[in-house]
């Protein structure tokens, strides 16, 4: 099941099929989880660890949350070891255009300053 994936400023940026897969909102797939971690399709690096519905970055900062999940702070992990992604997963249809959500009720330092794109670049 797809769940959206939120932005510090609760804009829509992808969605998260927990524990396998990340899509932007596009339904492009840009990245895969292995072991609570992230992982580029596109150039194969670590882009930091996923708790439940939470991405963060390679700092420990959050990317990307959804309401779903409480924001309880960073989460600075050492970095893991390179995974390979064996099979690509067929693109799922896309669901329909989730409502924005309420501001999260977190200190402000908790969120990364990259984009999307920075994300995907670390």
């Amino acid at each position: 099941m797809l769940l959206p994936l939120f932005d510090k400023d609760c804009e829509h940026a992808g969605w998260l099929d927990p524990g396998k897969y990340i899509y932007d909102a596009d339904m492009n797939f840009i990245a895969f989880i292995i072991n609570s971690n992230a992982w580029s399709v596109e150039t194969g690096n670590w882009l930091g660890p996923v708790q439940g519905l939470l991405c963060y970055d390679t700092n420990g900062k959050l990317m990307f949350w959804n309401p779903k999940e409480k924001i309880t702070g960073t989460v600075k992990a050492p970095r893991p070891s390179r995974q390979i992604l064996s099979t690509k997963p067929q693109t799922p249809a896309k669901p329909a255009e989730p409502a924005k959500p309420a501001s999260p009720k977190c200190n402000a330092n908790v969120w990364s300053d990259l984009s999307l794109w920075g994300w995907l670049s670390q």
